[in-house]
């Protein structure tokens, strides 16, 4: 991992809600980051077993058994091999969209994540776990995959904290 890929996330206020941006450079090609994003196989190793639907209007479901979370969407955009939306949240919950963006670049592929918020809610706690869950996409991708890494969590949302304060 590089120390591009350290950097926390560009966070923006407006229209009630928090605008995030996470940005990460994978060595990998566009296609093998597009079947982490896609795959349920692959995802299972990263994020949390489920499946997104390919295409837009497709459901987007996943069950964070630990945690007791589960996320019960639809797909509101979606064009292989660079963009996927969905919404973080299930039935009668706010939109929290969720945008996945890729693109080749010099030896690998660009990877954002933006990510929109409700002002009311836990904004620190919300990037942390994107934070965590894009380590545990980059050692997926390398093969090795990891378990939530709880501490790198605790100490990235204090980071976030200390900046939105």
């Amino acid at each position: 991992m590089t120390q591009e890929n350290e950097n926390l996330g560009a966070i923006e206020r407006g229209n009630g809600c928090y605008k995030v941006r996470l940005e990460r450079f994978l060595a990998h090609d566009q296609s093998q980051v597009w079947a982490m994003l896609t795959d349920p196989d692959r995802m299972v190793e990263w994020l949390a077993p489920g499946r997104i639907e390919q295409r837009k209007g497709g459901a987007a479901k996943l069950n964070f058994t630990d945690s007791g979370i589960v996320i019960d969407s639809a797909v509101s955009e979606f064009e292989p091999p660079s963009l996927l939306e969905y919404s973080w949240s299930s039935s009668g919950e706010p939109k929290r969209p969720v945008r996945w963006e890729i693109a080749p670049d010099v030896g690998g592929t660009r990877l954002t994540l933006t990510l929109q918020i409700p002002e009311d809610e836990d904004i620190a706690r919300s990037c942390a776990g994107w934070e965590a869950h894009l380590m545990m996409l980059l050692a997926a991708i390398e093969g090795v995959p990891i378990k939530f890494p709880f501490e790198r969590f605790q100490v990235t949302r204090a980071a976030y904290k200390e900046i939105l304060a």
